[in-house]
């Protein structure tokens, strides 16, 4: 293998192998689903057998780095199979390329624990280039204090992290409260020129404020850090004055007196308080002390010394929180704004309903409705800026919170006063959510709604109409609906058929459920695997053998490789309805013949036989099976397995008197029937070679159960997991009877004259055999 394709000519190996392997399992290949396994080893082995050159870690990371970047699968598991070969050890190389990968794929618990791996986690080796994906990936999949130990190993090269990664880190350090860590990271980026971000001193600044005792001298002496040593040009100072002023004023011990005197110096340093900042301060005064005059003050500051906010810059700072998963953040300079009534676009407020609604619906909603105030406030005649998408999620989490009255009240609001409804697909989102929140009467008037409008229902509203009243057993609205869907000239489709047929099967309107499905099929919808199972079943419960039969047949004609998924569930339920004739006959149809041999499902069968004791009828069916192909008999009796656990517990007679039979040792079963030397003896009959080789033959797949009846010790051989058949003899304390006539139906002219004992998966030596 020459070095300038051998990494190239490997890691296609594994791709191909693993993409055939997967496909082969799931009918689709998908990068991200590829496993390691022993076989893809074997290509490696394969690939590299006769190599002049040694498994290296430059060969391990040109085959990881690009081949393998975005399949952290199998670059993990060719990263740990090299490591397990003889001689060989990764360096810096090789795990700078399983880092890159690892952090590519967002793989947070693998990265962290290989990080802890590699030289009991001093990773100063690694390559510049991979510090920021490592810091990047660690810090977005919240794994902060390994963010941070990595960043103090590294602090000697944090120039080649990055700004907005630093920042980043300090933001998420600041937010989980780990102010001494974050207070480490902002000196480092301080005395290595690191220039901070509005995100991360603004942050930072914020939760000093709020959790650090007297914090006003370690605000200022930070800022004047920052102004002095550092550059400040990115950092918006009307920004770090409300998160100061919110800092200082919210929390657990608010403290509006540091934020007034605070407002002032950050005014001095070249922070200019806007209107939010001062009205934070007025609102914490109000809350706190209750005294107007303080309130007047800080509110007279506002009107004199702030200036107004600009909406743009908070937008961007907003997403910016959004954008680092600091939804918490977003969320409470999102309500700063929203309650003071101050300006923030409509993105802003739509990014703020979709980030903040999976953990605080309320806020969520109060977001919504500020936007719907903005434009009656502005007397303007459009649209509310409200995307579909936004309103979807708003609308799954009020559900999910149980705030049903709210939803139903958003939808009102934005029905009545902002004409937001006006085509299906809003409809359909109205329709579907009120549904889902249980409130059919309102989801019903919105459907007239639409009618009124001129806007006619598609499939996709009635079908969700459809599913919340049979969800809720309003079969007849249920009904009248299906038939004003057909009215309105709404043909139902796959899904409607199916909502219908499986509530008529669960409520046991069994004919009204086929004759649903007979409908369907005049109009050439093809049923599913869901609907054919479900009606079969409804069908045999219902004693319909020869209706349910017609549609097996109709599911074999539409599709034969369905028919081959669905007939093992028909048998099992003809079975446990006790409908084993037409089971039979079904097994040995010519149309079912087209499936294949069907051991398992044949296997099947004959256990239930074998439960229930038809051994008439299995004789005849394994007779039948014969007749039609030795071959599909012989694989049936391949297959079957002994399984001696499968006995009840059963008592035979012995000379000591009855006994319990147990799983035992072969000694002790032989004992408990007969000695070879008594029951040839009391037999007085030879048997034929030929005679002893068929029942050899057969018996190996036989296991013998035994019952008490008038004394006579009836032996029924079972062949599991599938079927019973008569293969022993009837023994009383005076003779042996002949084999019963069951038994030479299906042996013929062979005669069984010995007791056969079945342990476990292997048989008790067949008496020796005497010549005739």
């Amino acid at each position: 293998m020459r070095k300038s394709w051998a990494a190239g000519e490997l890691a296609r190996a594994l791709i191909s192998a693993a993409s055939h392997h997967h496909h082969h399992r799931t009918q689709g290949p998908s990068s991200s689903l590829r496993k390691w396994g022993p076989a893809l080893e074997q290509i490696l082995h394969q690939q590299l057998r006769g190599c002049t050159d040694s498994l290296t870690p430059t060969l391990v990371a040109g085959v990881i780095d690009p081949h393998l970047l975005h399949h952290h699968s199998l670059a993990l598991g060719f990263f740990n199979w090299a490591a397990q070969q003889p001689g060989f050890s990764h360096t810096s190389a090789s795990y700078n390329s399983i880092l890159k990968s690892l952090c590519f794929s967002r793989q947070f618990n693998h990265l962290e624990k290989l990080l802890k791996q590699y030289n009991g986690g001093n990773i100063q080796s690694i390559h510049p280039s991979v510090y920021g994906p490592v810091l990047s990936t660690l810090i977005s999949g919240r794994k902060t204090h390994l963010a941070f130990s990595v960043f103090l190993r590294i602090r000697d090269a944090i120039s080649c992290i990055g700004l907005s990664t630093c920042n980043s880190l300090l933001a998420a350090l600041s937010a989980e409260g780990n102010l001494k860590d974050a207070h480490t990271v902002f000196v480092e980026m301080l005395q290595r020129g690191i220039p901070l971000t509005t995100l991360g001193f603004g942050v930072f600044l914020w939760k000093l404020c709020r959790y650090a005792d007297h914090a006003g001298s370690q605000i200022l002496q930070s800022l004047d850090d920052v102004i002095n040593n550092g550059d400040a040009s990115g950092i918006n100072g009307s920004i770090i004055a409300v998160l100061v002023a919110h800092g200082l004023c919210s929390g657990p011990n608010k403290r509006p007196w540091e934020a007034t005197p605070m407002l002032d110096e950050l005014r001095t340093r070249g922070c200019k308080p806007d209107f939010i900042a001062y009205r934070i301060v007025a609102e914490a005064f109000r809350e706190t002390t209750g005294c107007t005059v303080d309130v007047t003050n800080a509110l007279k500051k506002k009107r004199k010394l702030g200036v107004a906010p600009r909406a743009d810059d908070y937008k961007e700072f907003i997403f910016a929180l959004i954008g680092e998963r600091l939804v918490t953040e977003a969320n409470e300079l999102g309500q700063l704004i929203v309650s003071g009534n101050f300006p923030i676009e409509d993105d802003v407020l739509g990014a703020l309903i979709s980030s903040v609604s999976p953990i605080d619906p309320c806020s969520a909603v109060s977001f919504l409705k500020y936007m719907m105030l903005q434009i009656q406030q502005k007397g303007e005649k459009k649209m509310l800026s409200l995307t579909l998408p936004v309103l979807s999620v708003l609308s799954e989490n009020l559900c999910g919170h149980g705030m049903v009255n709210e939803l139903v009240d958003i939808f009102e609001d934005l029905s009545t006063n902002h004409n937001y409804f006006v085509d299906s697909l809003t409809y359909n989102l109205k329709l579907t959510m009120l549904c889902k929140a249980g409130r059919l009467r309102e989801a019903y008037d919105a459907l007239h709604e639409m009618k009124r409008k001129g806007l006619p229902p598609d499939i996709s509203s009635y079908n969700t109409l459809l599913q919340a009243c049979c969800r809720d057993d309003l079969i007849r609205p249920a009904k009248r609906l299906w038939d004003e869907m057909f009215t309105n000239g709404c043909k139902g489709n796959l899904e409607s058929y199916s909502i219908l047929i499986h509530k008529f099967l669960e409520t046991g309107e069994i004919s009204e459920a086929h004759k649903l499905f007979c409908q369907m099929m005049d109009r050439g919808l093809l049923p599913d695997e869901s609907i054919y199972a479900s009606l079969l079943a409804g069908l045999c419960q219902a004693k319909q053998v020869d209706t349910a039969v017609q549609v097996f047949y109709r599911c074999v004609e539409q599709d034969a490789k369905l028919g081959n998924e669905i007939v093992s569930a028909f048998i099992t339920n003809l079975c446990r309805h006790g409908l084993f004739p037409a089971a039979s006959n079904l097994l040995m149809s010519e149309k079912t013949a087209d499936l294949g041999n069907l051991v398992d499902v044949r296997l099947t069968f004959l256990n239930y036989l074998a439960e229930v004791g038809e051994v008439e009828l299995a004789l005849d069916h394994l007779r039948r099976i014969g007749d039609i192909s030795p071959r599909i008999l012989d694989a049936v009796l391949s297959r079957a397995k002994l399984s001696f656990s499968a006995l009840p517990k059963l008592k035979v007679h012995t000379q000591e008197g009855p006994k319990e039979l147990k799983e035992t040792t072969p000694s002790r079963q032989h004992n408990i029937l007969h000695d070879q030397e008594t029951v040839r003896k009391r037999t007085g009959r030879g048997r034929s070679s030929s005679f002893l080789l068929a029942s050899k033959s057969l018996l190996r797949r036989v296991l013998i159960s035994i019952w008490i009846e008038e004394g006579a010790l009836q032996c029924y051989s079972i062949l599991l997991p599938g079927f019973t058949t008569v293969f022993a003899n009837c023994v009383t304390s005076d003779r042996l009877h002949v084999i019963p006539q069951t038994a030479s139906k299906f042996a013929g002219p062979l005669l069984c004259w010995s007791v056969v004992v079945v342990l476990g998966t292997d048989l008790v030596e067949i008496f020796p055999a005497e010549e005739a």
